[in-house]
């Protein structure tokens, strides 16, 4: 399964995208997180159907520091499943 979310609020400058990565790797799955020019974060995570639920409730809290405001689940693009969980 393969899902894509776009994370507004006040999640760049707060560890956000790293404290993904680690979540998104000790629940098994692949994917990227990666900062918008619009403030936003884009999560694409691959993997398991409950580990992708968990995530995404997590996606929805953040970190101590983020403020999240909105979680947006979009259409994910189609191809091979990422190897890894990255940041950029």
């Amino acid at each position: 399964m393969r899902r894509l979310y776009v994370v507004s609020g006040h999640v760049q400058g707060v560890g956000f995208r790293r404290f993904v990565q680690r979540k998104a790797r000790d629940l098994g799955l692949s994917g990227h997180a990666v900062n918008l020019p619009d403030g936003g974060v884009e999560v694409l995570a691959d993997g398991e159907a409950a580990a992708m639920d968990h995530l995404e409730r997590w996606l929805r809290r953040g970190p101590p520091l983020a403020r999240v405001t909105n979680v947006q689940v979009r259409p994910a693009p189609e191809g091979d499943p990422p190897a890894g969980f990255t940041t950029r």
